[in-house]
């Protein structure tokens, strides 16, 4: 796939995605991608000057440097429902080319050694082979096929190519294009290889022979054969692999590499076919990386262990490293010069399927409680069934760094089952058509998790309702619970100045357990209010002026509940004290770190905030199509980051609704959104198993700092609180008489009016039933007011700053 400075990126799917270019005021970077969704070799390449290794990450062409573990991105800003192949210049990571004629979607492309053509094959819907003269955009030949195609390689002479699939090698010339001297498109002339006995099987690779084995033809059968063709396209021989499955293969001059299951690799001679050895396996799949600090523990053979299938091999004949991708996404680089003594140059594991939730570790704990992690560090949860605790920043004052990957520094492993660490898509999609992403909601999995607020715990909630409490200053889990009948949606900690320490739990089962993480996580109430999915809880209030605490809930049943505490001799108990219903399901809500505003993210597309009544309402996406799925505030409350269902990412200025910034590169949904605590960065995670690191512009830190520091002066100080105790789950349920609040006929015929005039406010209600607007800070609204003005001024003097900067 690599040919001089050119590289080809297939958009191999059909489906649609619309991404916004639109110039916005700052610009946001992706410094970082932690995930590979390479499935196959038609989508991992080496280049054979630079060695760089390209492969896909969502939408982004990942480029790494293996010997200096960095990496650049190429960002697919178009993929849309016209499948496309792309060329780029590697060098300027600029688009050069964009050749449209496939229907339903690209299965692989390859260029030819000359670079003036390329070839793509689409899908078996589309059943069409094109050559392209892709400097001129145009297709100089053409045929249809008819059977579903995974490989295809280009003889050394650039005179043919060979496509393979099931029950299917095919040869195809271009000697008769070189003579066409006509603009048009010519048909393809293919022939059938003579496939014999072997005649049923399904050809995963092929790869055309090298220097005196140019002549020949290598393929390999997914039942574990390396098949020889001559220069008659007769197949002439063959040999067993002794696998299971084999997948890849990589042809040079002396070395025939072959990915198998089980993590292995074969290598065999060209010349004759004769077995040489087989490369080093990876880790076993539920290995605890953490322990995995020297090379000797990598390489250890373990009795009964499973290793994860090999799914791609590319070859890097100036370096004479091979890279591998294994199906529960982990990428190895192996330097392969002295077989008798294989080395590892690289390696990281990724999760393997949708990532759901991510969370940075506070920057901050309460007093004598020491840090568990390492500043910088953020845990990230998947259907894989795992939570992984990444930092990307270098530090390691407190774990041990691994041989495995430089980033990831922790697996927590829910259970023994090992199979919900391999995508299984990589291999059973041979065709290249990869299954819905909606299939992964049938899996089991990790869906949420929140990091109590003086970072002791971890607390997780999956697929099936169960309830997780780990400790993290040992990783050890201290409970497991059935909490809920379905999977759980949000969990949420109460924060330090509520001088509570309490866990709310909500599911899709229509329920909010409220637990106290001080009495060992014993259940306090259960809320039941709710009709629908419950998708956001979150904790509000303060202690100093009223002593209550407040819960804020919204759901999938349009409605958004209000509750306060009440601290009596029976223990806290939360009653309701308003509800509102809007128009339109509401998929998300955060609350500003002043705990002054509710932002919530609906499915018309638009970002609510207010305090109780409705203040603000505005576009929450720069797309037409698509919901609103997620919004997250920036620790300093300025800004509040949005995912939409169309795959884009916005931040807009949480006070006018202005946006600030876009970013696009995530193939399937953004799931889970948070910025760093020292607001340089925001971490985005998908449905794609990829976790994106982006780098925040100078302003926009700059803006989110001086508020910080302003919020510090004017705030009072933070009360603390005793550290958590071991727990258990009592099962006692306590319910509290529900409520009902209705609004009247009148009161909705004017709201009714009020939204078709694109105004809408929430019903009215007595101050006592609304968070108060001034909760945090402690001063009036006159002081309120003359810090905004006042930071308002700041943040157009630093505006201006940098925009000269």
């Amino acid at each position: 796939m690599w040919e001089r400075e050119w590289y080809v990126c297939l958009c191999e799917r059909g489906r649609r995605r619309e991404c916004v270019r639109e110039d916005v005021c700052v610009t946001v970077t992706l410094e970082k991608v932690l995930g590979i969704t390479a499935f196959g070799n038609r989508a991992l390449a080496c280049d054979p000057r630079s060695g760089l290794v390209a492969y896909p990450a969502g939408c982004v062409v990942v480029l790494l440097n293996p010997k200096k573990n960095k990496q650049h991105h190429i960002l697919n800003s178009s993929s849309g429902h016209m499948p496309a192949v792309r060329v780029w210049d590697v060098t300027e990571r600029t688009q050069v080319a964009e050749l449209q004629e496939h229907k339903y979607g690209i299965s692989c492309v390859a260029f030819s050694p000359n670079s003036k053509y390329i070839v793509s094959v689409g899908y078996q819907h589309d059943m069409i082979v094109n050559v392209w003269a892709w400097k001129k955009n145009i297709v100089v030949a053409a045929n249809k096929v008819s059977s579903k195609v995974t490989a295809v390689s280009f003889s050394d002479d650039s005179s043919y190519f060979v496509t393979a699939g099931n029950r299917h090698v095919k040869f195809w010339y271009l000697d008769h294009t070189k003579s066409s001297k006509v603009n048009a498109t010519v048909p393809l002339l293919g022939r059938s290889g003579l496939l014999g006995e072997l005649r049923n099987n399904f050809f995963s690779d092929v790869a055309c022979g090298k220097g005196h084995k140019a002549g020949s033809t290598f393929c390999i059968t997914s039942s574990g054969l390396l098949c020889e063709f001559n220069d008659k396209r007769l197949l002439d021989k063959w040999v067993e692999l002794r696998t299971t499955q084999a997948t890849s293969l990589s042809v040079t001059e002396e070395l025939i590499f072959c990915g198998c299951a089980d993590g292995t690799v074969r290598v065999f001679s060209p010349v004759n076919l004769h077995f040489i050895c087989t490369l080093p396996r990876p880790h076993c799949l539920g290995t605890d990386i953490a322990t995995v600090v020297e090379a000797s523990h990598l390489f250890s053979h373990k009795m009964d262990a499973r290793y994860p299938d090999t799914v791609a091999v590319s070859y890097d004949p100036a370096s004479r490293w091979l890279s591998c991708v294994y199906n529960d996404h982990s990428l190895y680089v192996w330097d392969v010069r002295d077989l008798r003594k294989v080395g590892k140059v690289y390696s990281a594991l990724y999760h393997s399927a949708c990532v759901w939730s991510v969370e940075v570790y506070p920057d901050r704990v309460s007093d004598g409680e020491q840090p568990c992690l390492p500043p910088g560090s953020f845990l990230s949860c998947s259907s894989d069934n795992t939570i992984r605790l990444w930092n990307t920043d270098g530090h390691s004052t407190t774990l041990s760094r691994n041989v495995i990957s430089n980033d990831l520094q922790k697996i927590i492993y829910m259970d023994n089952n090992t199979a919900g660490l391999l995508d299984t898509e990589c291999l059973n999609s041979g065709n290249g058509e990869k299954a819905d992403p909606q299939t992964s909601e049938t899996r089991t999995g990790i869906r949420t998790m929140c990091v109590s607020p003086d970072g002791q715990h971890l607390a997780s909630g999956d697929r099936t309702g169960t309830l997780r409490i780990h400790e993290l200053v040992s990783m050890e889990e201290i409970l497991n619970v059935q909490a809920h009948d379905s999977e759980i949606l949000c969990l949420e900690y109460s924060k330090p100045e509520t001088g509570l320490k309490l866990l709310a739990t909500a599911s899709r089962d229509r329920l909010i357990h409220v637990l106290d993480a001080e009495q060992e996580y014993s259940l306090l109430q259960t809320l039941d209010e709710h009709s629908s999915s419950i998708t956001a809880v979150r904790f509000a209030g303060e202690t100093a002026n009223d002593g209550k605490v407040r819960m804020i809930s919204c759901g999938a049943d349009k409605s958004i509940y209000f509750r306060t505490a009440q601290k009596s001799d029976e223990g806290t108990v939360f009653t309701r004290t308003h509800h509102i219903v809007r128009k339109t399901t509401l998929y998300d809500m955060d609350i500003d770190p002043t705990r002054k505003y509710a932002a919530i993210g609906c499915q018309d597309r638009s970002v609510r905030w207010g305090n109780g009544k409705q203040k603000k309402l505005y576009k929450g996406s720069q797309g037409e199509d698509g919901t609103v799925i997620k919004v997250q505030t920036d620790p300093s409350g300025l800004y509040v980051a949005t995912s939409c269902s169309d795959k884009n990412i916005s931040i807009f200025d949480f006070y006018s609704g202005e946006c600030v910034a876009t970013m696009f590169g995530h193939s399937e949904v953004v799931t889970g959104m948070k910025f760093t605590n020292d607001c340089k960065r925001m971490i985005t995670v998908s449905g794609d198993s990829c976790i994106f690191v982006w780098r925040l512009a100078p302003e926009l830190s700059i803006s989110m700092r001086q508020r910080l520091s302003d919020l510090k002066q004017n705030g009072k100080p933070v009360q603390k609180t005793p550290p958590h105790k071991p727990c258990n789950l009592r099962r006692e349920v306590h319910k509290t008489p529900p409520i009902v609040t209705m609004s009247s006929d009148s009161d909705k015929e004017v709201e009714e009016e009020e939204e078709e005039e694109g105004i809408e406010e929430e019903e009215e209600e007595d101050e006592e039933d609304m968070i108060s607007p001034y909760m945090v800070s402690g001063c009036s609204a006159e002081e309120e007011t003359g810090w905004y003005l006042r930071n308002t001024f700041v943040h157009k003097q630093y505006t201006e700053y940098t925009k000269h900067y």
